[in-house]
C-alpha cells in the first residue's frame, strides 16, 4: 500500500470559517449596547446638571456680595438741591485701582440710555461696560436686582448687579451698579467641569464594564444550552443532561421532549419501511422462482421486469433507511480515518491484478456524522469506481471545509467520463461500460445517500487524468486518542 500513515493524515483542514462565520443578531451586545447608551444618556445629563449646578451656586454668592454693595449705595446715597451724592464706601477693594471689585451710579436719559453720576475710585475715571438691553430690563423690573456678564476696564471678566431706585425728593430713579471680577469663578468651574467629566467617564467605564461581566454571567446559561444542543447535534451527546435556571429549563425540557418524539418517530418509520420491504420482496422471489425456468417472451418480460422491481425495491429501501439513519444520526459518529484505511485495504485487494494503489489522506480528528455503514457504502462505490477505471492510482483526500462538512476527494489515473456523460451516470442503472462489472447503482446509490444527510455530490476533472468525485457531507469532530 502506498503512503497513507499517521503522518500523512495529520495534514488539517481549512477550519477558520468556524472562527470567522458571519456575525448574527447578538442578545448580548444588545443588552450591552442599551445598557452602555442608557448610562452614557444618565452620565452626560448628570454631568451637565452638576456643571452648570456649581457654576451657578457660584454665580449667586456674587451675586449675593454685589446685591450687599448695592444696598449699601443706596443706603449711603442722598439727595441735595436735586443732585446725587454718593460718598465712597469703606470697602477696599473699590478703592484700589482696577481692583477687579467696582461701583457706579448713573440716571436714566430721555434718549433710553444711562449717564454716569458717581464712579467708584477703582474705575479710576473708567465706565463700567452696560449691556445694551439693560436699560429696558431694568425699566421691566423696576426695584429688582439684575445681574449679568461685562468685561471690566483691566479687560478682565466680571459679573455685574444692577438695580433701578427711586431717592426721597427725586423725580427721577437712579441706577445703583456693583460688579466684581469673575475670574475666579470661571477657573473653578472649569475645574470643576473637568474633575466631574473624568470621574464620570471613570464611573461609565466601571458601569459598562460591570454590565458586560453582568450580562455574560446572566445569559450563561443559554451558552451552555446552546453548547449542549450543538453537542447534540454533532452526535457528543444523546440529549442535554444539565439542569438550568427556572425560566430555561423548560426549554431544556422541551428540546429533550422533541428528541425523544423524533427518535420515536424516526424507528416507527425505519419498522415501516422494513415491513414493506419484506413484503414485497417474497412475492418478487416468488415471481423470479416461477419465471426462471419456463421459456418464451412471457416468462422473459417477467423476469425482467421482476428483476426492475427488485431493483426498485433494494433502491428505496435503502434510501429510506439512509433517511431514517441520517435523521436519527444524533449522537451517531464515525471515525473517516478508520473507514478510509479499511476500504483501502479491501479494495486494493479486489483489483491486485492491476496492481491498484489507494493514496488516502484525512486528519486524525476528522468524522463524519451518521452510521459507520452509510459511510462505508458511499465511500466504498466511490474508491471502488475510481479503482476500476483506473489504471493503476486511485487519490482520496478528506479534510473540513469550516462550515461544519467534510470534503472527501476521489480522484483516479483513468480515462477520465467527458462532461456531456457525467450527468447520465448519476441515473439509477446507468452504465456506459458494459464490459465492466456491476449493476449500474454505484453512483445513484452514493447520491441517494449523499442527498439523505444533506450532503452534496459533484463529478469534475481530476489533474492525474481521471475523473474528480467531490463529496460533502455533515462533519464531527471524534474523540482525540
Amino acid at each position: 500500500m502506498t503512503e497513507t500513515g499517521a503522518g500523512a493524515r495529520r495534514t488539517p483542514p481549512g477550519g477558520w470559517g468556524r472562527w470567522f462565520g458571519r456575525p448574527g443578531r447578538s442578545l448580548t451586545r444588545r443588552l450591552i449596547w442599551l445598557a452602555a447608551g442608557w448610562i452614557l444618556l444618565a452620565l452626560v445629563a448628570t454631568g451637565f446638571v452638576l456643571t452648570n449646578q456649581f457654576q451657578e451656586s457660584a454665580l449667586r454668592r456674587l451675586g449675593n456680595v454685589l446685591s450687599e454693595t448695592t444696598d449699601e449705595l443706596v443706603v449711603r446715597t442722598v439727595t441735595a438741591s436735586g443732585k446725587v451724592l454718593t460718598p465712597q464706601i469703606m470697602d477696599a477693594p473699590t478703592l484700589r485701582v482696577f481692583s477687579g471689585k467696582y461701583w457706579m451710579t448713573a440716571e436714566p436719559t430721555l434718549a433710553g440710555g444711562l449717564r454716569i453720576i458717581t464712579r467708584s475710585d477703582s474705575l479710576y475715571g473708567e465706565d463700567l461696560t452696560v449691556p445694551a438691553d439693560l436699560p429696558g430690563r431694568l425699566d421691566d423690573a423696576y426695584g429688582q436686582t439684575i445681574t449679568y456678564n461685562a468685561t471690566g476696564p483691566a479687560g478682565e471678566p466680571l459679573r455685574g448687579a444692577a438695580s433701578m431706585k427711586a431717592l426721597p425728593g427725586r423725580t427721577t430713579p437712579v441706577v445703583f451698579f456693583a460688579a466684581i471680577d469673575r475670574s475666579n469663578v470661571d477657573v473653578d468651574t472649569r475645574q470643576f467641569a473637568t474633575l466631574t467629566w473624568v470621574a464620570l467617564l471613570i464611573l461609565g467605564f466601571i458601569l459598562v464594564s460591570a454590565v458586560f461581566i453582568q450580562v455574560q454571567v446572566g445569559l450563561r446559561p443559554l451558552y451552555d444550552l446552546r453548547n449542549e444542543i450543538a453537542a447534540v447535534r454533532h452526535g457528543q451527546a444523546a440529549r442535554i443532561e444539565r439542569s438550568y435556571p427556572l425560566e430555561i429549563q423548560p426549554l431544556a425540557e422541551q428540546v429533550n421532549r422533541l428528541l425523544a418524539h423524533n427518535q420515536e418517530v424516526v424507528e416507527r418509520q425505519r419498522t415501516h419501511v422494513g415491513n414493506l420491504a419484506h413484503a414485497l420482496k417474497t412475492p418478487i422471489s416468488v415471481m423470479l422462482a416461477e419465471a426462471g425456468t419456463a421459456e418464451g417472451p412471457l416468462p422473459e418480460l417477467v423476469r425482467r421486469q421482476t428483476r426492475v422491481m427488485q431493483g426498485q425495491v433494494d433502491h428505496h429501501l435503502r434510501r429510506a433507511r439512509a433517511a431514517a439513519r441520517a435523521a436519527h444520526g444524533l449522537g451517531e459518529t464515525t471515525p473517516v480515518p478508520e473507514v478510509l484505511d479499511e476500504l483501502a485495504v479491501m479494495i486494493e485487494q479486489v483489483f491486485r491484478d492491476k496492481r491498484a494503489e489507494i493514496d488516502w489522506r484525512a486528519p486524525d480528528d476528522l468524522a463524519f456524522l451518521g452510521e459507520r455503514q452509510d459511510l462505508q457504502e458511499i465511500l466504498g462505490n466511490l474508491i471502488e469506481n475510481a479503482a476500476k477505471f483506473s489504471t493503476r492510482r486511485v487519490r482520496v483526500s478528506a479534510g473540513e471545509n469550516g462550515l461544519g462538512q467534510m470534503v472527501v476527494v476521489v480522484e483516479d489515473d483513468g480515462p477520465g467520463l467527458p462532461a456531456d456523460q457525467r450527468e447520465t451516470v448519476m441515473k439509477r442503472g446507468a452504465r456506459l461500460d458494459e464490459s465492466a462489472p456491476g449493476s449500474g447503482l454505484g453512483l445513484s446509490i452514493v447520491e441517494d445517500l449523499t442527498r439523505a444527510y444533506g450532503g452534496r455530490l459533484t463529478l469534475g476533472d481530476s489533474d492525474m487524468g481521471g475523473l474528480k468525485v467531490v463529496l460533502e457531507l455533515p462533519a464531527a469532530h471524534a474523540a482525540r486518542a
